[in-house]
């Protein structure tokens, strides 16, 4: 056969193997998933399908990936009883739901239920297998490989970190992810996890709540332990920002995780052991809370009171594996307890399900009985074999367990939220719009604005962020004496209402730790009592402080002040500085002593000098008398009898009349007394220069010039005084500064030119008639009255002179019997040297008080 005609038979095999090879790449256009699928644990068909994601498994096997092949599927471990029953609650929500008439009706909802096995990684594979299903799906050649959603919400996601990585995952397809149990208050945040919605309070009012029940009780030094997740670091941040508010301190703050080495477990209870707090606050889940009371236990430490939040403060499970007691008296904040009518009976009859979820049923049975059914594929060895008769009521486990029945109700809420935006969006009234193309985005935004009222009478809706109101009832550990714990509710905390009534506590004994009834303390320092105020001490928290006692004069009357008040200018702090006490109004009375003696003295200073008028008066015809200027001598004594009583002006309280009157009287009185004793000075000088041939002084020096003189004199003096008065008078005064604790109450000078004038004026004419006796003492000796009257100026300028330092430096009411001592003083110097010596001669020695004696001194002796 030539080549020609072998071409046809080539192009035909060549066409055939074209199409062949066509034929087999058409067959090659699906849709595959890409590694292991994820079948459900549990499902059921409906018209409508809802996810559900929970972690019936708490652990998985760690195993080391060499990454030279395909890595096995991730191996559960450690069923938990609580999904199970969280499981549960979703198919009895459904179960109400499809069997109602005024609900979807005609409508049923089916659902996929996978295992999330506490697991983010897990948790995202399921979370896509419930967004695009397992199947197969195949598509024309130039068609995207898309399909509609398989489920139109998921409902679970217990723990906040796994939430965060599904919502993020989920979010851009819209898909309604609603949880029971995720707390952290980041996932308020709708830029970032906007299909998230939840049916249990956000950890932003739980933090703050903690932060308030700790503030209660006053526990201002607190150490914190938080799960190493979104969970814990997040309510932790919020607890620790509101407490710093609030005055708390936390001593130390760690970090946990079920993974962690032995040796970081040691580490965390090392800082428990080494701190001075005895209260702990705690954002754990129940694994990570029992690996610290299982080293605590170990090491038999005990005595610290722990505050909870919702995820472990009422979890039964939790408090039976407390076998050391460290947990008992906790306090914290639950989930408001619920009851929901028909679900108990619907969890505890558990073979319904054993259709539908045969391995997972299994698993579950056998790990609640501790037996093994004959074709069951688990490891577990040397156990009894199932029967599938026993009876679940009698298990003393957790399943049987209601006390997460509010958790359960999270649940039950859930699904009827989905249940009616479903209702809304297919305008169900006796039927249903079936032909409503359903998709996610709608869905969301009616969950969004949904708001019902369940068969128990709660009102269900969410806020902006997707939150439902926060109420938290306040649980206390009571230990009974059959060793089982008892949670009493103690208290309640609404955060709608006002900052001062969110926190109720009622009347109830609390236990705390190691069974106490007194609240325990937990503070850096003891409370700084009243008198005292905080200083910090440098480089420690604003809980540790030193007490220091007020300064004189401020005082602190609560306890823990920050600061000292200082007291009113009329008060004074007391011994114990707590309280102001008035201050002691101080002045010279006649009460004290001193005040007294100096009244006892002015008024005897008043007698002598009315003694000696009086024996003036009596022998006024006798010659010392009449040589000595009788008339000058009368009113000198006048003068000096109100010398000695104007000092009783300066004792008693300081008035207005009394301040003027004071230096008035003694700055005029002086300068009469002064005046005189110059007039007298004159006339002895006068008198013996008249004895001189051809001196005719005395006429102008006679009786009417020496009373003209002291008027004069005295005017002046008067002058000086009207206008300090006028211009500035002395005035009563209240003197603070020179005692802290007593008032000193004294005469201000007013003008202080006008009272310096005053006693300059008295120095003037005290100095000239000084200077005039002290010339004229030479004289004879039997008319040297100027001789008394020098030793007498000099007392008087002697005692002004020392009166002005000791009256600058005398403290109080001491100026002012200083003052009084000085007019006394010199009072009484002018009185006894003047007149006592003619009282002695007129008394005691009457022979020489003749005018022949008096004359015969002058004449010259005989021979």
């Amino acid at each position: 056969m030539t080549s020609t005609q072998r071409w046809p038979e080539q192009g035909w095999a060549l066409l055939q193997l074209l199409l062949v090879a066509s034929f087999s790449q058409a067959e090659e256009l699906v849709c595959r998933l890409r590694g292991d699928p994820e079948n459900p644990q549990v499902s059921k068909d409906g018209d409508i399908i809802l996810g559900g994601m929970f972690s019936f498994h708490l652990d998985w096997e760690n195993r080391q990936d060499t990454y030279m092949h395909k890595p096995l599927p991730l191996q559960c471990t450690s069923f938990n009883f609580r999904a199970f029953q969280y499981a549960q609650a979703m198919l009895f929500a459904m179960e109400e739901i499809n069997n109602s008439t005024d609900l979807l009706p005609g409508i049923s909802l089916g659902y996929k239920i996978y295992d999330a096995c506490s697991s983010i990684a897990r948790g995202v594979r399921v979370a896509l297998a419930l967004a695009n299903g397992n199947e197969v799906v195949s598509a024309p050649p130039d068609a995207p490989c898309t399909r509609p959603v398989q489920v139109q919400a998921i409902l679970g996601g217990t723990f906040s970190s796994l939430c965060m990585a599904i919502t993020s995952v989920i979010g851009p397809f819209h898909i309604p992810l609603i949880s029971h149990f995720a707390t952290c208050a980041c996932l308020s945040d709708k830029t970032k996890y906007p299909s998230f919605l939840r049916t249990i309070p956000s950890d932003y009012h739980q933090s703050r709540a903690l932060a308030q029940l700790v503030k209660h009780f006053g526990w201002t030094w607190v150490g914190a332990i938080r799960t190493n997740d979104d969970y814990g670091n997040n309510g932790m941040a919020t607890f620790t920002e509101t407490a710093q508010q609030l005055g708390i301190c936390v001593e130390y703050s760690v970090s946990v995780f079920k993974v962690d080495p032995p040796e970081k477990i040691q580490q965390i209870v090392d800082i428990i052991k080494a701190s001075t707090s005895y209260v702990i606050v705690t954002f754990l889940s129940p694994t990570e809370l029992r690996v610290i009371i299982h080293e605590m236990s170990n090491r038999n430490l005990t005595g610290y009171q722990w505050v909870g939040t919702e995820a472990w403060i009422f979890d039964s499970e939790t408090a039976a594996k407390d076998k050391h007691h460290i947990l008992d008296g906790a306090i914290g904040l639950s989930i408001p307890k619920a009851h929901v009518s028909g679900m108990k009976e619907f969890m505890l009859d558990v073979k319904s399900l054993n259709s539908s979820s045969g391995e997972l049923f299994t698993n579950f049975w056998e790990t609640l009985f501790s037996c093994k059914f004959k074709q069951s594929n688990s490891s577990a060895g040397n156990q009894r074999e199932c029967t599938g008769h026993e009876d679940v009521t009698g298990v003393k486990k957790t399943f049987i367990d209601m006390a997460f029945m509010p958790i359960f109700y999270n649940i039950y809420k859930g699904v009827y939220a989905v249940a009616h935006a479903l209702h809304n969006i297919l305008n169900c009234n006796k039927t249903c719009n079936n032909k409503v193309k359903l998709d996610p985005f709608t869905i969301l935004q009616h969950i969004k604005k949904i708001q019902f009222k369940t068969k128990e009478g709660d009102e269900v809706y969410f806020d902006e962020n997707g939150d439902p109101a926060a109420k938290y009832e306040i649980i206390n550990w009571q230990p009974t004496e059959n060793g089982i714990v008892d949670f009493v509710i103690v208290g309640l905390y609404d955060a709608s209402l006002p900052a001062d009534k969110q926190l109720n506590l009622q009347n109830k004994s609390l236990f705390w730790a190691q069974n106490s009834q007194q609240v325990p303390l937990s503070v850096c320092n003891e409370k700084c009592p009243p008198g005292t105020r905080k200083v910090l001490q440098k480089g420690k928290p604003v809980c540790c402080y030193d007490c220091l006692r007020c300064a004189e004069g401020e005082i602190s009357n609560i306890t823990d002040s920050t600061t000292c008040d200082r007291c009113d200018l009329d008060f004074w702090s007391n011994e114990r500085r707590d309280a102001c006490v008035k201050k002691e109004a101080e002045f010279l009375s006649y009460e004290e002593i001193m005040g007294a003696l100096l009244t006892a003295a002015s008024l005897f200073g008043t007698c002598m000098t009315a003694v000696v008028a009086f024996i003036f008066f009596r022998y006024r015809q006798t010659p010392v008398v009449r040589a000595n200027n009788s008339e000058l001598s009368f009113l000198l004594l006048f003068s000096l009898s109100l010398c000695f009583l104007c000092s009783l002006t300066f004792i008693g309280r300081p008035s207005e009349w009394s301040c003027m009157l004071r230096h008035t009287a003694f700055g005029i009185t002086f300068v009469l007394c002064i005046s005189c004793v110059l007039g007298k000075t004159i006339v002895v000088l006068m008198a013996f220069r008249a004895t001189l041939p051809g001196s005719n002084v005395m006429k102008w020096f006679g009786p009417v010039q020496q009373k003209l003189s002291v008027l004069g004199f005295t005017l002046i003096q008067v002058l000086i005084c009207i206008l300090w008065l006028s211009i500035y008078p002395p005035f009563p005064f209240k003197n603070f500064k020179q005692f802290n604790d007593k008032i000193i109450l004294e005469c201000a000078l007013g003008s202080a030119v006008g009272f310096w004038a005053v006693l300059g004026y008295i120095g003037l004419l005290a100095m000239l008639c000084f200077s005039l006796a002290f010339l004229a003492r030479k004289l004879p000796d039997n008319f040297n009255e100027a001789k008394f009257i020098t030793f007498s100026m000099l007392i008087f300028c002697a005692v002004w002179i020392t009166f002005i330092p000791a009256y600058v430096s005398s403290p109080g009411k001491f100026s002012v019997a200083v003052e009084i001592f000085a007019i006394l003083a010199s009072s009484f110097g002018l009185l006894i040297c003047i007149f006592i010596p003619k009282c002695y001669i007129i008394l005691l020695k009457p022979e020489k008080n003749t005018k022949k004696n008096m004359m015969g001194k002058g004449a010259p002796k005989s021979s």
